[in-house]
């Protein structure tokens, strides 16, 4: 069985490439048989790797001084692509040398060069960006989460399929919950592309799994796997999440640093405090997954340290094995036969 291949950007995030490296130190103590390719400036790599030889004897290293800055415009980047970390990496993936690739940079480049490099599995209009969301008893798979602003009923159905099969491959969910998010659970509430979507999967495989509309305050109830919605209400729903998260964060420090009995209670009740902190720890489901691409393609986030890194890591290594994209090609198959019936 060949081993799993993951390409990494080293240049892309805030804090490259140090996080990275130490981010891929605390990956391979989870998977100590993949094989890593570090694209990016030797000068700055090689140091950080000197006192890892375990991870070193599992890496190689491609020398690559340029890379894409975080305010690069896409069309920019998309230009000097081939002289960059990220556009090397890109290309590693998709020579099938490779069988994800991983990236802190920036998003709309690393988008728009993973797009023009991979292309779009056949049968996938559009290639959506997805992010595992936690929920009161597991894990949500979210999408489109900024990739399409404005999408059709078909696009809708096609991220329908993505979502179900990451969540079954990826999260080990074999009859996966599905929800159209919507501004209301009713039936006769909402815009006409949601019904038209809604039809579309009551007509397909998947008509098992859907469970109906979902509102926004629904989506981390634990009553739904997969939530569909266009790339606009996405992205405004998954920075709320990330908002609201903070902002519980910050209250509870507050209380709990304000004053004396604030500190006391902290003090009596430090493990519960833990079990919280670790619980909203955004590091741990760090990691946004473009779908639809003939190449596994995981964004980190740009800000995140070291163990977020690894967690994203993490998440382009399980989709690898899981052969996320073969089975994508097989749904796209009986979705076509269902249509034609």
């Amino acid at each position: 069985m060949a081993k799993t291949t993951i390409a990494i950007d080293a240049m892309g995030g805030n804090n490259a490439p140090k996080s990275v490296i130490m981010g891929l130190d605390h990956s391979f103590i989870r998977h100590p048989e993949v094989h890593f390719i570090i694209f990016g400036d030797e000068s700055k790599i090689i140091p950080l790797m000197e006192n890892r030889k375990e991870l070193t004897s599992v890496s190689s290293i491609v020398g690559v001084k340029d890379y894409i800055k975080d305010d690069e415009k896409a069309s920019k980047a998309l230009r000097r692509s081939e002289s960059t970390s990220m556009g090397k990496a890109i290309e590693c993936v998709a020579s099938g040398e490779a069988d994800a690739i991983v990236s802190g940079g920036n998003s709309g480049a690393l988008m728009a060069l993973s797009i023009f490099g991979l292309k779009r599995i056949p049968g996938i209009n559009r290639p959506a960006m997805a992010a595992v969301m936690p929920t009161k008893v597991g894990e949500v798979v979210a999408l489109d989460l900024g990739a399409n602003v404005e999408c059709s009923s078909q696009n809708l159905l096609e991220f329908s399929l993505l979502g179900i099969v990451f969540s079954q491959k990826v999260l080990g969910k074999l009859q996966p919950r599905l929800g159209l998010l919507n501004v209301g659970e009713e039936e006769n509430k909402g815009k006409q592309i949601i019904h038209e979507a809604a039809n579309y999967v009551l007509s397909s495989q998947f008509s098992s799994f859907f469970k109906g509309y979902v509102e926004g305050n629904r989506i981390i109830s634990g009553d739904y796997d997969v939530v569909v919605c266009d790339g606009f209400s996405g992205n405004i729903m998954l920075k709320t999440a990330e908002g609201t998260a903070d902002l519980c964060t910050y209250y509870i420090r507050e209380v709990l640093t304000s004053n004396l009995f604030g500190k006391i209670a902290y003090l009596l009740g430090r493990t519960s405090f833990a079990a919280l902190k670790d619980k909203l720890d955004p590091r741990k489901h760090n990691g946004a997954v473009l779908l639809g691409l003939n190449g596994i393609v995981v964004k980190s986030h740009g800000s995140t340290d070291s163990l977020g890194f690894a967690h994203a890591v993490d998440l382009a290594i399980d989709m690898a094995e899981g052969d996320y994209n073969s089975a994508i090609s097989k749904e796209i198959e009986k979705l076509k036969l269902s249509s034609n019936n």
